[in-house]
């Protein structure tokens, strides 16, 4: 069992980090949280989870413990994949996660691609009690990290890919991300996709 990796960044895009140790890249699944937090970094030390199925072996990275612990308390949830799990820790902030469902707020959840009423309220019933026990405090700072503004067809591209990546299709991917960049020019990758995610 791998616990964690601490490396070179070697490779990173919104959803997936190399992680260069003695040698080896590892290539591991992260989510925009993760993204947002590693980025610019030279080394870094992700928290990992493993998926292991008969046709695939995945790493899936975290930047902090509370976000690895959310990963696996979504995925304890009937219905809820890995990729749907990363797909709501790109959509918000640990923090804001363990506020919407301490809430009871399945309209927030909802808003989530794939989340339908009856998934949102199963992630609510199933993890109200649980995430009580999670400290994120210590996560925000690193949830709401601001990225380095990059050109608009590097940020399109990134967002494009990252989108892709998440199991979107290329065409209404395209459209939503020039959408979002043409009525906000300077957004940077991470804002596009979390945007994106609410139109697609």
């Amino acid at each position: 069992m791998i616990d964690y990796l601490n490396g070179a960044l070697a490779d990173l895009t919104p959803a997936l980090a190399v992680i260069d140790c003695n040698g080896v890249g590892y290539g591991v699944n992260i989510s925009l949280n993760t993204f947002s937090g590693i980025q610019g970094k030279e080394t870094v030390k992700l928290w990992i989870t493993e998926s292991i199925r008969e046709d695939a072996y995945q790493l899936w990275g975290f930047s902090t413990r509370v976000e690895r612990e959310l990963f696996l308390l979504l995925t304890s949830v009937s219905g809820i994949g890995a990729s749907m799990a990363r797909m709501i820790l790109s959509a918000m902030t640990p923090a804001e996660l363990c506020n919407i469902i301490g809430e009871g707020n399945d309209k927030m959840l909802k808003q989530v691609k794939g989340i339908g009423p009856k998934a949102a309220q199963r992630i609510i019933v199933d993890l109200h009690d649980k995430i009580a026990a999670l400290e994120v405090d210590s996560v925000i700072a690193g949830g709401a990290k601001k990225m380095t503004p990059t050109l608009n067809t590097e940020v399109q591209n990134e967002a494009i890919s990252a989108l892709m990546m998440l199991g979107f299709s290329p065409a209404p991917t395209h459209k939503a991300v020039q959408q979002i960049l043409s009525e906000d020019p300077d957004a940077p990758v991470e804002k596009v996709i979390k945007l994106a995610l609410k139109i697609l």
